[in-house]
Order: structure tokens, then sequence, then C-alpha cells
């Protein structure tokens, strides 16, 4: 009935409201914003990829921003993602960190 299946909602609101969180990820690879498969992320290897985005990594960061997603990091798979790693962080003061490949003096600035 209607009013069993409000009081599920309210509880499962209640329990899983208070222990999980969306955590906001930019995973970079080569520059671009992408979802990879890890396991074929390997030297020297072209990794096979889910997805690409045509959007830059500091638009995404600026749509976490907007809608108050905190918490997240931008990750660097590889060589070539500073740039974007940076202008990620820029969007998103305080909202992002830096995980992944990010390497000195990158890491630093975004400290």
């Amino acid at each position: 009935n209607t009013k069993t299946s409000l009081l599920r909602q309210k509880l499962f609101s209640l329990t899983m409201g208070d222990c999980m969180k969306f955590r906001p990820c930019i995973d970079l690879h080569e520059g671009t914003v992408k979802q990879i498969v890890g396991s074929t992320l390997a030297e020297g290897a072209k990794p096979t990829e889910n997805f690409a985005a045509i959007l830059p990594a500091h638009e995404f960061a600026e749509m976490f921003k907007r809608d108050g997603l905190k918490g997240g990091h931008v990750i660097a798979l590889g060589e070539g993602n500073e740039e974007a790693m940076m202008s990620a962080i820029k969007a998103y003061p305080g909202g992002l960190q830096i995980g992944g490949g990010g390497k000195p003096p990158h890491a630093e600035k975004g400290v």
C-alpha cells in the first residue's frame, strides 16, 4: 500500500542518506575526461575507453561546484594531464583533490 511504500522510502532515505554520499570524480587520460577499463591501462599500450567526454575537465568541475558536490578528486591517468588537471582544480577551489598521477610541481599547486 502507499503508506508502507512511503515509510520504506523514508527509512531508506534516513539510513542510506547518512552513510552514502556521491563523490565526484574527473579521470583524465591524455588531457581528456575519460572512463577507461582499468585493467587495460598499461604503460605503452592503448587502453580501452568506455567513454571520452567532449567537455573539458574544468566544465565538469564547474558543474560539481554549481551542484554543491564536494569531496571529489581529479585523477591523472598517465602523462599529458597537467593543464586539464589544474584547470579543474582552479574551477572548483577546495572542492576537488588531486589523485593519481599528480606529480610535483603540479601537485604542489593544487595544495
